[in-house]
């Protein structure tokens, strides 16, 4: 076993975690500003992931609780960049992601920006991105695409959603980012402006899909304030959105209505030389608002994660993670839900297990494999399993995959 080799992550959360444009390309898109040439620091990077996700119950990116499992869960990547001057990046990222009946594997754009870096000396570093850019939220959304980027090949659900990935992915705008370097740490900040991408997702999980209307994005602001200690030994951030966007309703039924989510996300990681630890906590409050068929609706959720990864060996990591959500604090067990009829209980919270295992035999091959007991169904796709009555409360999760970049 290596000392000195330090696991990935650990010791470069900065550059991981950093401002927008770094951490898109590292480590895919790392250019050159010395070049003589702007096509000199052209460069064009992907990924491809498949996994293979098997469950004894419920259904998870596809028929996975069938015979064999699930094959549906594919993402394919290629991104590109190029810095026409010293001062100035563009960089933009195709994505296709089939996953069940959540993605299908349609191509669109992932990010695309123009940077410009207005100042940047020893002490502090300012600049402006405009077009679509990943929002940065907790430590692993701006990156969550990129398999070798992921702690583990399912990011934890009470914080990263998989069934409403949209909601909080990306945003078409404005975005300000500032770096200042002090004595043994380094302070990020991040506020961007635009229009987020709510799409087809969203309503299927509010149940609005079977109706004639349909969401349109409105204003929305998100930021993040993230502070780097002793070259990432210790990192803390705080993100916070709000999420916006207007329902068109044809006709009486439902009625225009607005959604609005607002989500808070306090983060702490600890990274040793061999280990890391890291630990996520986030109050979402959202509201139904303004609809003829139905009252106001407005809760507060809550959900929080603790993770500790190893690295063995020089090329193998372990995990061990808990992982909690509830929809409405005021109703954790979701007995009021279900007293209600409006559906089983144990859609109104997870409570997840999970235990994971990582071998990068090559720069650019990993393999990977992970176990998840989970007891609810809160975040469990309900494009998947379109009937919650026929869910599982207690429910057994083995995901395997192999990523490859280039």
């Amino acid at each position: 076993m290596s000392a000195s080799k330090p696991l990935p992550g650990i010791r470069s959360v900065g550059c991981r975690l950093g401002l927008l444009a770094p951490s898109l390309l590292v480590p895919l898109l790392l250019v050159s500003t010395a070049q003589a040439s702007p096509l000199d620091t052209f460069q064009v990077h992907g990924f491809l992931s498949q996994a293979l996700v098997i469950t004894d119950d419920n259904n998870m990116f596809g028929d996975s609780s069938d015979s064999g499992g699930s094959w549906d869960y594919t993402e394919l990547g290629i991104n590109a960049s190029i810095r026409p001057t010293e001062n100035l990046l563009l960089a933009a990222q195709a994505l296709s992601r089939r996953a069940g009946e959540v993605d299908n594997g349609s191509v669109e754009l992932d990010y695309g920006i123009v940077d410009w870096q207005m100042l940047s000396d020893r002490d502090r570093t300012f600049g402006i991105q405009v077009g679509r850019f990943k929002n940065p939220f907790g430590f692993y959304n701006q990156t969550r695409d990129v398999a070798f980027t992921r702690p583990s090949i399912l990011l934890p659900q009470s914080i990263y959603f998989d069934r409403t990935r949209s909601l909080g992915l990306s945003a078409d705008g404005v975005s300000l980012y500032h770096e200042e370097r002090i004595d043994n740490g380094v302070i990020h900040a991040q506020l961007g402006v635009g229009q987020a991408q709510v799409d087809d997702d969203v309503e299927e999980v509010l149940g609005l899909d079977v109706l004639p209307g349909s969401f349109d994005a409105d204003t929305s602001a998100v930021g993040q304030v993230r502070y780097e200690h002793d070259g990432g030994r210790m990192v803390f951030a705080v993100s916070a959105a709000s999420v916006k966007a207007d329902y068109d309703s044809p006709g009486a039924f439902p009625g225009d209505g607005k959604l609005d989510f607002q989500p808070w996300i306090f983060s702490a990681q600890y990274n040793a030389e061999l280990w890391s630890l890291t630990a996520e906590y986030a109050l979402r409050d959202v509201s139904l608002t303004g609809f003829d068929a139905f009252e106001d609706n407005e809760n507060q959720g809550e959900s929080w994660y603790v993770q500790y990864r190893r690295r063995f060996f020089d090329d193998w990591r372990w995990l061990v993670r808990y992982d909690s959500l509830v929809n409405d604090r005021d109703d954790r067990n979701g007995t009021d839900y279900e007293r209600e009829g409006r559906g089983p209980a144990h859609s109104q919270y997870a409570n997840d297990w999970t235990f994971g295992l990582q071998w990068q035999p090559h720069s650019r091959v990993m393999l990977a494999g992970e176990y998840h007991y989970v007891d609810g169904t809160a975040w469990l796709p309900v494009q998947d399993n379109p009937d919650p009555e026929d869910t599982e409360r207690r429910w057994n999760m083995w995901l395997f995959q192999l990523s490859l970049r280039f």
